[in-house]
């Protein structure tokens, strides 16, 4: 009997333990691919490494084009069955017509071979193409280069010296794509990362196979050449017009501006900022996650990533004099980002989501951090009422901005916290109680307005019915009185008024 209640106690701490993480607890299962290839996955690809969804796009495309020449196919079938049936009916016609309509069924055969050839090509032409347009001028590759790129171009160039021969044909490859990347800039922002995904994966089987590079060489040769080609190519497919990469971007900052109410209890964080050192560790985070947006580079956007995720462990690590944990870690983050409201944050994921060599978005700690950044922002668009444990009148009460969650007193605060922070709650507590006085009034003052609006038409009703009941008759004016003695003729021989007399006592 007593095992049985141990084991009912724990699974009801487990489910209260699961009850309080809903929504932010994410299985370190669900990071990886779903094809379950091992490598990381990610929303952007809907949940397929970078490997595994070239694949499906590229099998989905086939099937696309195969769609579409079959329906081809099958239209220019229709109309050669249709054109024989009309030529049978009428066989009897002058040369002249016959003439016109061998014509015009060679026109439509050559409009369905131009239909065939359409949808039979890929999107990609071969390498001989692309060396064909490479040829032609690129007024762009003339322009005046900035200083970091020119800063960067001369480090590219000392780094492949060390690589003799190698090295000049690296130098040769990307030359050749930088120019055929700027005549592709009519095609959509994904082909162009396609061409780019293509490019690091040709450059890297080159490198290991071809000139027999070592792995460790592979990896930092890949680097250079990512930051040498990104650097120039940066202002054309970071956040480009053609994409509404800028309509996320203000999306999740207004999701974010409206979430400033949530405290880091409501999220289950384990970190405790009244300690100084982790105090400068949450800074440190939000800085690094802030920095992210001045990098060019999709490595130097992924290195602020991991060094923000490095300071949260550190801070979780001190607070809980313990290495943090998966459960710790992504609650933190999203707190970090709430905090931080990141620029650009939907513009920096999908732009090293397209042009970051996949082998560090498919692993490493570079591509788990990356990975728990993609979900935290997405916890963030979702988040609700029962992520936080709240009920939903609180939580719409919240988002509006009718009231806030209560604050800290400045009573509980420990000796060592300074008296900024002191001072900030106080003010925070009043400008909260403001509100609220001011809601009262204005509701007292709205009440006011209706009851003498209620009173003055209850008395001009009264008015109008008391008018109904007895109305107003004016008579005519009649004529002035006469003095009484008017018409007296004698008045002349009537004697004096008595006057009064004084007498001498």
């Amino acid at each position: 009997m007593f095992l049985s209640l141990t084991l009912f106690s724990l699974n009801r701490k487990k489910m209260n333990l699961k009850s309080e993480r809903r929504g932010i607890h994410v299985d370190q299962s669900e990071l990886l691919c779903k094809k379950g290839c091992g490598y990381y996955g990610n929303p952007a690809w809907q949940g397929f490494c970078s490997k595994c969804w070239r694949e499906e796009y590229h099998k989905a495309r086939q099937k696309q084009i195969q769609e579409d020449w079959e329906l081809a196919e099958r239209l220019q079938r229709e109309e050669e069955e249709a054109y024989a049936s009309s030529q049978s009916t009428q066989g009897a016609q002058s040369l002249t017509f016959s003439k016109f309509e061998e014509k015009k069924t060679n026109e439509k055969t050559r409009k369905v071979t131009t239909v065939k050839k359409f949808f039979t090509a890929s999107s990609r032409t071969g390498a001989k193409k692309e060396i064909q347009e490479a040829k032609a001028p690129s007024p762009s590759i003339n322009r005046q280069a900035s200083v970091e790129t020119d800063r960067v171009s001369k480090e590219f160039i000392e780094f492949l010296k060390t690589y003799q021969k190698p090295g000049q044909d690296i130098y040769k490859q990307c030359k050749l794509f930088l120019d055929t990347m700027n005549h592709k800039r009519n095609l959509s922002i994904e082909e162009q990362s396609e061409c780019a995904q293509d490019f690091y994966q040709s450059v890297a089987e080159k490198l290991q196979t071809r000139w027999k590079v070592p792995p460790e060489k592979v990896e930092k040769a890949m680097d250079q050449i990512e930051k040498y080609i990104m650097t120039r190519q940066y202002k054309y497919v970071f956040c480009p017009e053609t994409t509404d990469d800028e309509k996320k971007d203000l999306a999740v900052q207004k999701r974010i501006r409206a979430l400033h109410w949530v405290t880091p209890q409501m999220l289950c964080v384990p970190v405790n900022e009244e300690i100084p050192e982790v105090s400068d560790m949450v800074v440190k985070a939000i800085t690094d996650i802030i920095e992210m947006d001045s990098k060019r580079v999709p490595r130097d956007k992924l290195a602020c990533i991991t060094k923000c995720s490095k300071h949260i462990f550190n801070a979780i690590k001190v607070t809980k004099n313990e290495p943090a944990s998966a459960d710790d870690f992504l609650p933190t983050l999203i707190y970090i980002v709430l905090k931080g409201n990141p620029p650009r944050l939907q513009s920096n994921i999908q732009y090293i989501t397209r042009f970051c060599n996949p082998s560090r978005l498919m692993t490493g700690e570079d591509g788990y951090y990356f990975t728990n950044l993609c979900c935290a922002v997405a916890f963030i668009e979702k988040l609700d009422a029962q992520s936080l444990n709240l009920s939903q009148e609180d939580f719409d009460r919240f988002m509006t901005g009718q009231t806030s969650p209560k604050k800290q007193e400045s009573d509980s605060f420990s000796p060592d916290v300074c008296l900024g922070v002191k001072q900030m709650y106080k003010n925070l507590d009043l400008l909260s109680q403001l509100n609220e006085r001011q809601e009262r009034i204005v509701n007292e003052a709205k009440k006011l307005e209706k009851d003498l609006i209620d009173w003055t038409d209850g008395i001009t009703k009264e008015v109008q019915d008391i008018v109904e009941k007895y109305p107003l008759e004016i008579k005519p004016k009649s004529q002035a009185l006469a003095a009484i003695d008017s018409e007296n003729v004698e008045n002349d021989k009537l004697p004096p008024p008595l006057q009064p007399q004084v007498y001498a006592g």
